[in-house]
């Protein structure tokens, strides 16, 4: 009896150090564990600012970077009150996206106009969705190598390019993000007790991600495809850790997601209508066939990344019955294959519908622009055709060591070809001169790239070559009107009135509405037509568009010709108000509150102006506060600087503050004490003012 209660205390003393053995090995492999978590996550980072880090010597893109940044006036104001007022009830670019919007905001809040800075919080978010995407599928596939391999091709696939070199794609990158902390949200609210407080998480990110991007809008079907694999939430052949449940009640609680993405696709309609295509431009078959050979060419681009460009034209006709045939064949034989294995091979069937449903809202059924497809389309549906290919190549090799061996050095060859090929797209990213080349070099009849390389030429004084591309242009699309307005422009440019003056006229007579043509035209005429004329052309193009702070500048300037002053103020404080950081708007509001001899007025504007000395303006802005000295002391009896104290209450801070026009802006060398004072020596009489700056 002895012996056996002997034995039975070994055997448990035997069971206890057994299992403190073994607490201690778990502690430590987790510890291990955490560590190379943490170090793979570094080197996702690492590869990611290896690839895209150069951007931050990028200069904006002269394609959507001036209607989302520079030509906003809500945007380069930074952070205001009516600007956040703004950004949730109003379209932004044709799109309701209050937080990329808010995004872009705080940018010029805190980088200015500095290109660098802005390109710095794209490649930060893309890195954050790229760690995001790994830690998401670790968690709910256990599967670490595998789900690197995700992220790294997502991290670092020429196709992510697009979304993170083009700062105008911030809502790529920004929507990744919440994405990617909505499956996670998720996957902790399957995991444990379902509680009220995580679905609302959840429903919360999932609410910021539809403000970011409405592509999102497909998220609860990719939720569902979740619940199959990996969650494993319904079906009686798979074995579960999260629960698993009928699926009528997993659907049903879905919901209120859907409701969530029912109200964002009304709302981006309702800030799409005025760029959407009817079916009489493109026929439903067209956009049915366009759509089958698009799903095909996202394929082919995933797995030969090749003759990228951020434009690719509609092909506005029929395609080729053969072409359209081979893409809907291959499309159902993969639908097949996916069908036929998919219960054996469950992420399979999550990898292809991930693909397939978030695509769809971009796939040009319903028809948004001029583009056939775009590269920035693939950012979140191509991670399950990559999700799917890898756990397909990780089962067949499962259990043959050689064979993994050769997989891991095949997936490592694969990142770093990837990313030496996404670094070299990205070059091409770095200034418009250089994309528009490499995109006329790689596509054909591609209108919008002839005429963006034109507005190069032409801002660098190269009127003949931007004529020559803005002609291409409209051999393409003969009534293009922004290839039309840019050449009239450009006559205006060499001095050819009566040719300018006659493309703006045929741009108005397609299009009446066309706040450009007017205003170009008003330019046109104001050169040798009557100034009555042209201020009936602009007051045209600002009743159009009232916050075309540059309508309403050329409008004041009209008008002072005209000898109207107090219109003109009124003008320029309206463009003033528009765009705060507009200096040559502040400098004509001066100027004619100094042609109607108001000097306090003007003299205080223009110390303002002083204080910031942007653009080059010192030395007009010192002739004329020079200039006004005399007049303040003989009108006001009063030295200038306390007719300044006295109205800057009043007056100077009325105006809404100017923002930073850059992120480390250059100011003017400003003359010695002695070129001072011979400036307001040689200061000319007080009537040429008008014509000082």
């Amino acid at each position: 009896m002895f012996r056996r209660a002997k034995g039975e205390f070994d055997q448990l003393r035997i069971n206890a150090i057994f299992w403190a053995v073994a607490r201690a090995g778990i502690k430590q492999a987790s510890r291990f564990s955490t560590w190379w978590l943490v170090g793979i996550c570094i080197a996702l980072v690492g590869v990611t600012w290896t690839v895209f880090g150069q951007t931050l010597r990028h200069d904006f893109i002269n394609y959507d970077d001036n209607i989302y940044i520079h030509e906003s006036p809500n945007i380069v104001s930074g952070l205001t009150r009516p600007g956040i007022l703004w950004a949730f009830t109003h379209a932004h670019a044709g799109n309701w996206h209050p937080l990329t919007s808010l995004s872009h905001m705080l940018d010029c809040q805190v980088y200015g106009l500095n290109a660098g800075g802005h390109h710095f919080t794209n490649v930060l978010l893309h890195a954050l969705a790229v760690v995001l995407l790994f830690l998401f599928l670790q968690r709910v596939t256990g599967a670490p190598w595998r789900s690197a391999f995700v992220a790294g091709v997502f991290a670092v696939h020429p196709l992510r390019v697009e979304s993170v070199a083009w700062i105008a794609e911030r809502k790529d990158v920004l929507s990744g993000v919440f994405f990617m902390l909505t499956v996670l949200a998720y996957a902790r609210y399957v995991s444990g007790e379902r509680s009220l407080l995580r679905y609302l998480l959840v429903a919360f990110f999932f609410a910021l991600g539809l403000m970011a991007k409405p592509m999102l809008v497909t998220l609860p079907l990719v939720l569902l495809l979740l619940d199959y694999w990996p969650l494993r939430r319904f079906g009686s052949h798979l074995d579960t850790n999260f629960g698993r449940r009928s699926f009528s009640r997993v659907v049903a609680e879905k919901i209120p997601l859907f409701v969530l993405s029912l109200l964002s696709s009304l709302l981006t309609r309702w800030a799409q209508q005025s760029y959407m295509r009817s079916t009489s431009e493109i026929p439903l078959v067209l956009r049915a066939e366009n759509a089958i050979v698009s799903y095909v060419r996202y394929l082919r681009q995933l797995l030969w990344p090749v003759d990228l460009a951020p434009f690719y034209p509609h092909p506005q006709a029929t395609l080729p019955m053969p072409l359209v045939i081979a893409a809907a064949a291959l499309l159902v034989a993969i639908s097949a294959a996916v069908l036929f294995y998919g219960r054996k091979r469950p992420y399979l069937t999550t990898g292809w519908g991930w693909y397939v449903i978030m695509l769809l809202p971009v796939i040009g059924l319903v028809q948004v622009g001029e583009q056939a497809l775009a590269d920035r389309y693939t950012y979140l549906p191509q991670i399950g055709i990559v999700l799917a290919i890898t756990w397909t190549a990780a089962d067949a090799t499962a259990g043959i060591r050689q064979l993994q061996r050769f997989v891991a050095f095949t997936a490592l060859a694969v990142i770093v070809t990837l990313a030496w090929c996404a670094s070299h797209q990205t070059h091409y990213w770095r200034n418009s001169e250089s994309l528009w080349l490499h995109t006329l070099a790689v596509t054909e009849n591609n209108d919008l790239a002839h005429n963006n390389l034109g507005d190069v030429w032409s801002k660098n004084g190269r009127l003949d070559d931007a004529i020559h591309e803005y002609q291409a242009a409209l051999k393409i699309t003969p009534e293009s009107p922004v290839a039309r307005n840019n050449l009239g422009s450009a006559f205006l440019k060499q001095g050819k009135v009566d040719e300018a003056i006659q493309e703006f006229r045929r741009v108005l007579s397609r299009d009446p509405q066309s706040f450009k043509g007017h205003f170009n035209l008003a330019a046109a005429l104001l050169r040798g037509g009557p100034t009555t004329e042209a201020v009936a052309e602009y007051e045209k193009a600002v009743a159009i568009n009232p916050d075309f702070a540059q309508g309403h500048l050329a409008l004041g300037q009209a008008l002072m010709r005209a000898g109207r002053l107090a219109d003109a103020i009124a003008q320029f404080k309206i463009a003033v108000q528009l765009q705060p950081g507009h200096a040559h708007a502040r400098n004509s509001l001066a100027t004619a509150f100094a042609a109607k001899q108001q000097w306090g007025e003007a003299m205080i504007l223009i110390t303002l102006q002083l204080n910031l000395v942007w653009h080059g303006h010192w030395r007009q802005l010192q002739i004329l506060r020079c200039g006004m000295a005399p007049k303040l002391s003989q009108s006001h009896n009063a030295s200038p600087k306390r007719l300044a104290r006295r109205t800057q209450y009043s007056f100077a801070f009325s105006l809404p503050p100017t923002p930073r026009q850059g992120g480390f802006p250059k100011r003017s060398k400003r003359p010695s004490t002695q070129s001072r004072s011979q400036l307001c020596n040689n200061t000319p009489s007080s009537h040429s003012y008008s014509n000082g700056i």
